[in-house]
Order: C-alpha cells, then sequence, then structure tokens
C-alpha cells in the first residue's frame, strides 16, 4: 500500500517533516489584516515584532473543507492512501473540517484527532512513520496511532504569562503573579485540551529542573523509541540544561529537539519549554 502521511502545520517536527517526507497542511496566522501560512510565509520572529510593536497577538484559522479536499487530492490522485493527523479537535476546527473533505475520498483518506498539539500530536506521526516503514497498513496504523494517543504526554512550561493572558487563557491577576513571583504553571493536555494545574516556583532553569524530575516519576515506564524537546525560541542555555537533564532521568533512543512554528509560539510566547513522548 502506497500510504502518504500528512498533518496540519502545528505538529512541530521541524527538519523530521522532509526527512520521513510528512506532507504539511498550513493553518493561517492574522496579524491585523493580513494573512499568513504557518512555515511557509510566516515564522516565530515576526510573531514577536509584532507583539513587541502593537501589544496585539495573531488570531489563528483552521484550513477550509475546500482546502483539505484539494490538499488530499493531489495525493489521492497519485494513487496514495492518506493518513492525516490533527491538532486537537479541542483546540482547532482543523480536524472537523479535515474529517468533513475525508468522506469525499472513502478507504483513501484517513483523519486522525491527535488530542494533542505540537510534538505531542508530531510523536504520533513519527510513530506511524515508523509503521509505515515496517510495512503496516493504513488501517493497522490508524487503529494504533489511536490507541497510544491517551499515552502521548503533550506538556510544557511557560517563562511569563503574557501571550496567555492576551490569548484570554487566564486572568490579568494571574499574569501579575506569576510574573512578579516566578510562578511557572505546567500546562498540559488531559483529553485533548490544555489545563493547568501544577505551579513551579524560581527561575526557569529551577523549573525545567523539578519538570523534568517529576515526569521521570510519573512515568517510569516509556517509549524509549524517541522524546521531543519542544520550545518556542527559549534561550540556548536552557535549551541545552533541559537536553541534559533528560539524558539523565530517561533512556530514549534518540532526544530531538524542535522550535515550535508560529502557531503555537503565538498562543504561548517566547521560552516555552516542553518535554514531549509517549508512555506506557
Amino acid at each position: 500500500m502506497n500510504i502518504q502521511l500528512t498533518a496540519d502545520s502545528t505538529c512541530d517536527l521541524g527538519p523530521h517533516i522532509q526527512e520521513r517526507g510528512i506532507g504539511i497542511m498550513p493553518l493561517s496566522v492574522i496579524l491585523g489584516e493580513k494573512s499568513f501560512l504557518d512555515g511557509v510565509t510566516i515564522v516565530p520572529q515576526d510573531i514577536f515584532d509584532y507583539y513587541e510593536k502593537t501589544g496585539g497577538l495573531p488570531k489563528t484559522a483552521a484550513p477550509s473543507i475546500a482546502d483539505f479536499e484539494e490538499f488530499f487530492g493531489k495525493y489521492v490522485d497519485e494513487g496514495k492512501t492518506v493518513i492525516h493527523y490533527n491538532i486537537s479537535a479541542k483546540s482547532s476546527s482543523s480536524h472537523l473540517y479535515a474529517a468533513e473533505a475525508a468522506k469525499n475520498f472513502p478507504g483513501s483518506v484517513y483523519v486522525v484527532d491527535t488530542k494533542a498539539l505540537s510534538s505531542g500530536q508530531g510523536l504520533l506521526v513519527m510513530k506511524a512513520s515508523d509503521m509505515v516503514r515496517e510495512g503496516k497498513s493504513a488501517e493497522e496504523i490508524v487503529v494504533e496511532t489511536n490507541l497510544l494517543r491517551a499515552k502521548v504526554n503533550t506538556s510544557f512550561i511557560p517563562d511569563r504569562l503574557d501571550y496567555l493572558y492576551k490569548g484570554g487563557r487566564c486572568s490579568r491577576m494571574t499574569m501579575y503573579a506569576a510574573n512578579v513571583l516566578k510562578i511557572h504553571p505546567l500546562i498540559e493536555m488531559q483529553d485533548g485540551q490544555l489545563v493547568a494545574e501544577t505551579k513551579y516556583r524560581g527561575s526557569m532553569t529551577k523549573c525545567i529542573d523539578k519538570y523534568i524530575d517529576d515526569l521521570a516519576a510519573k512515568y517510569p515506564a516509556y517509549d524509549k523509541t524517541r522524546c521531543f524537546v519542544t520550545h518556542s525560541t527559549a534561550d540556548p542555555e536552557l535549551v541545552e540544561f533541559a537536553k541534559q537533564k533528560v539524558a539523565e532521568k530517561f533512556s530514549f533512543n534518540e532526544v530531538l529537539e524542535t522550535v515550535a512554528g508560529s502557531v503555537i509560539t503565538g498562543h504561548c510566547g517566547r521560552n516555552t519549554l516542553g518535554v514531549l513522548f509517549i508512555s506506557k
């Protein structure tokens, strides 16, 4: 079976997109009255520049059903079976529109709600790519990745809450308190939606240190294939610290660093960092 894996641009796989031949459907990022395509005509630095200049954040928009029909159609016309991985349906309309478009290609296009975002979504895409290389069928891959969704640890820690406040995801009082008291919430995916429960206090390095300790304690059994350290243009020293800490606490075959795209960056701001992997 000639299988083509695709995902929307929020999967944050970086160079692994080309290495694995993943087709990407970009979401739109809107700055003022101008619309851009995530990863195509806009990069995270554009988000930071816009915020510094205007104090406003971008809006985002999912591709339309027609966009997805055109996207899937080009692969189906080549005789390929498409498996498409979306950002959580609770975070975007992307999955709903992709699923609707897939109805026009019965038996040729499968659409998966990853119930994750960023490289949490990317982990399922990479696992699907592993299974393609193993010769598994499209049906087998869809079933297995759907079963894995609940085992994906999608979590991250933001440096500041300015972007989350501007995006309506926390109150002004919470933002001010967090910034003054150096409180950094742990934000994680639970059943496809983001929640904040644990709070760390201190410098980002101190918080990341405790965060990775907590991950190791919470997930003693995990898939050792790979781990992502994904960040929104974080300080290089912080990223290197996180990678070294992960190497100390876990035994992954590879620890991959990726930088979040414009959609994810527009929601969390600079210097956010997450360690993402699949548990058992």
